[in-house]
């Protein structure tokens, strides 16, 4: 354990986290993107898993789900690599934090869940147009809630 203390304490002495602290302007410019991240990874998939779901029926899912899972995975990537950056200010505190600990469960919740649903040959085939299996309804829905109390845990940390 203590050596994961050197390593946070390390992390916290690394240029790009001494930039942020030095600069508000830094800080501002990362907070955000890492909000733009989070913004376009949960509109991009919660409009997703509610066409799973059944809503906007309209819309094909050939042709609307390969763009969102593009904007989804756009918006995890840089939410991944902004909330790592942000993490670097204060790495002790962050990981000492119970919002941040909820925050990174949920995070291997969500992926794990994405892991499942696109590793799932019915998902493939409903993205080409075929029907929607219950266990992709499933998957859809437990994305929605692992996605916004991701966000919502993640918004918790700054008052925990």
């Amino acid at each position: 354990m203590e050596e994961l203390w050197g390593t946070l304490a390390a992390l916290a002495d690394w240029p790009g986290a001494r930039a942020l602290r030095a600069s508000w302007i830094a800080y501002l410019l990362v907070n955000a993107a890492h909000i733009l991240g989070v913004a376009l990874l949960l509109g991009a998939i919660l409009v997703l898993d509610l066409r799973l779901l059944g809503a906007f029926g309209a819309v094909p899912l050939a042709v609307m789900g390969p763009l969102q899972l593009r904007v989804a995975a756009f918006g995890l990537g840089l939410a991944v690599l902004t909330g790592a950056w942000l993490f670097s200010i204060r790495p002790i505190d962050y990981a000492a934090n119970p919002a941040f600990q909820i925050k990174l469960a949920l995070l291997a919740a969500a992926l794990a869940n994405s892991g499942l649903q696109h590793t799932n040959a019915d998902f493939r085939r409903a993205m080409t147009g075929a029907p929607v299996t219950p266990a992709v309804r499933a998957c859809a829905a437990a994305s929605i809630v692992l996605w916004i109390a991701l966000l919502v845990a993640g918004r918790w940390i700054g008052f925990a």
